[in-house]
């Protein structure tokens, strides 16, 4: 238990450095959000004063303590474009890119695991090497590819699946059928990742000696598998999926766009082409508070799957 809250109070530097640094870089960009706003007929006096009403017009030192004050009461500003609570619009739209980026993590492992595990029970055979292909293949095509080859296939060729966004017509949520298509995308590639860990992870427990010893004792080889070197094979693995689904919420931001999905990307790529200081901040900041909780999750599931790692 230690250990973790040491993991985690190391974490959390990393999510105030990275909040800081957008901070002080979208402020350094050209530009002013309120003559964005208000356009060229905007009057001085217009301006200085929106300008005042979002804080604007303070040092850039003192907005910054605000800001942060703010986030400690629970407060994350208002957004300069779109007239809403910071807080209000990331609760709106955090459920859609989780729901996005656990989905493609769930594709990515289904995918993943029996594919690896197959080509390292069968290496050097012709199935090894047509996984290999097929997740050096995955490897290759980018998910910003990937997304419009799969919109052309089965959205608009085949007609099986919604081109883009989250639910038809008037419903609300999420809608099975159109979270298919951006998940698929972003977990292929990691299912490529993936594929090529658990293979290696396997192959590299089968080799140990405690593996000779259990065949030597006429344990049969699922036993041997299953019971032995799967699960001191995840260790590694466990590793790689708690910094994937990172990337996958970093992913998520392009995969968003392309298929029109209503997530924390979208927003946050909206937030910056109209350099709404307070929304990017907003999003990053609950991108990276989740990356942490990732973080401490993974080192639960650690102590989990290994007992040696507990006490």
């Amino acid at each position: 238990m230690r250990q973790i809250l040491l993991r985690l109070l190391l974490t959390l530097p990393v999510v105030w450095l990275v909040v800081s640094l957008v901070f002080l870089l979208i402020h350094l960009v050209p530009g002013d959000p309120i003559l964005q706003m208000l356009g060229d007929g905007a009057t001085p006096a217009d301006i200085s004063a929106l300008r005042h009403q979002y804080g604007l017009d303070l040092p850039l030192g003192e907005q910054y303590i605000r800001y942060w004050t703010g986030v400690f009461h629970g407060d994350l500003g208002s957004s300069i474009r779109l007239h809403d609570s910071v807080g209000h619009l990331i609760v709106a739209r955090y459920p859609f890119t989780l729901a996005l980026a656990v989905t493609a993590l769930a594709v990515g492992l289904a995918l993943a695991l029996p594919a690896g595990l197959a080509a390292a029970l069968r290496r050097g055979r012709w199935l090894d090497q047509v996984l290999s292909v097929v997740s050096l293949f995955g490897l290759s095509v980018p998910g910003i590819a990937l997304g419009p080859i799969l919109i052309l296939i089965f959205a608009i060729l085949l007609g099986w699946l919604p081109v883009s966004g989250a639910h038809g017509g008037g419903a609300s949520g999420i809608d099975w059928h159109y979270l298919v298509l951006p998940a698929t995308a972003m977990g292929a590639s990691l299912a490529a990742i993936l594929t090529r860990m658990v293979r290696t992870a396997v192959l590299e427990e089968l080799g140990q000696d405690y593996i000779r010893t259990a065949r030597a004792k006429g344990l049969g080889e699922a036993a041997v598998v299953w019971r032995h070197a799967l699960p001191n094979a995840l260790v590694p693995i466990v590793t790689v999926i708690g910094l994937q689904f990172g990337a996958l919420l970093a992913g998520a931001i392009v995969t968003e766009k392309i298929f029109s999905w209503p997530g924390l990307g979208r927003l946050v790529v909206d937030a910056i082409s109209n350099r709404d200081y307070a929304l990017v901040q907003g999003c990053l900041l609950s991108i990276g508070l989740t990356y942490v909780l990732v973080n401490l999750c993974t080192d639960l599931v650690y102590r989990w799957i290994n007992p040696r790692m507990r006490g």
